[in-house]
């Protein structure tokens, strides 16, 4: 636990210095200003498509440090050195993957709040919106970590990373954009669960890929 702790304040660390923290913020409060510019003044139209604008924009908001999650640690040799130190991949993409979500989970949701007075939600949706971010951002951020993973070492592995990640993210979209018209808790259930199973394989899977990756 101390190891994992140690490594998770280190990758926040660096988050901070690259000013990664804020970017997940001015994103979404940017995307959220610019929406009602888009479709109109129109309360209730924004009010029906503007809790699926935010899921939209935290999936984005996820990918926006994907080329900075594996690649420069890999190229300047760090991840080898903590391989030789006996700590294993698993361990390093488990630590990344707490940090990767602090660093814009809960700062996506509060910029939820302001943003959502701009597209005209009640409280109730902000309510349904912010419990299904609680449950569902740690999955975006397993998949922007997984494909990350993945294409390290690649060339344009940013927006490689990015083509491969939208189309697995459409089911958290549909199941997190479902919870707020979904009075049964449905939807909510199976955000739950596709969450649970990414951020349960993807240490396992993104450990794997970096040994194959050094290989």
């Amino acid at each position: 636990m101390r190891l994992i702790l140690l490594l998770t304040a280190r990758d926040l660390r660096q988050a901070w210095q690259s000013a990664g923290l804020w970017l997940p913020i001015a994103f979404l409060l940017l995307v959220a200003s610019l929406y009602p510019f888009a479709v109109g003044p129109d309360a209730a139209l924004l009010r029906r498509s503007g809790g699926g604008m935010v899921w939209i924009a935290a999936l984005l908001a996820s990918l926006l440090p994907v080329d900075r999650l594996i690649a420069p640690d890999r190229d300047a040799g760090v991840l080898d050195q903590i391989a030789l130190r006996g700590i294993g991949e698993e361990m390093v993409i488990l630590a990344r993957l707490i940090a990767h979500w602090l660093g814009f989970g809960p700062a996506l949701m509060i910029a939820t709040l302001p943003a959502a007075a701009l597209l005209k939600l009640d409280a109730a949706t902000i309510g349904l919106l912010e419990l299904g971010l609680l449950i569902g951002t740690p999955a975006l951020a397993a998949l922007g970590l997984l494909v990350a993973s993945l294409t390290a070492g690649l060339r344009s592995s940013g927006a490689l990373s990015g083509l491969l990640a939208l189309p697995l993210a459409v089911p958290l979209l549909i199941f997190g954009a479902g919870t707020l018209g979904d009075g049964s808790g449905a939807a909510l259930k199976f955000l739950g669960a596709a969450s649970l199973l990414l951020v349960a394989i993807t240490p396992f899977a993104g450990g794997a890929a970096i040994r194959a990756g050094r290989e």
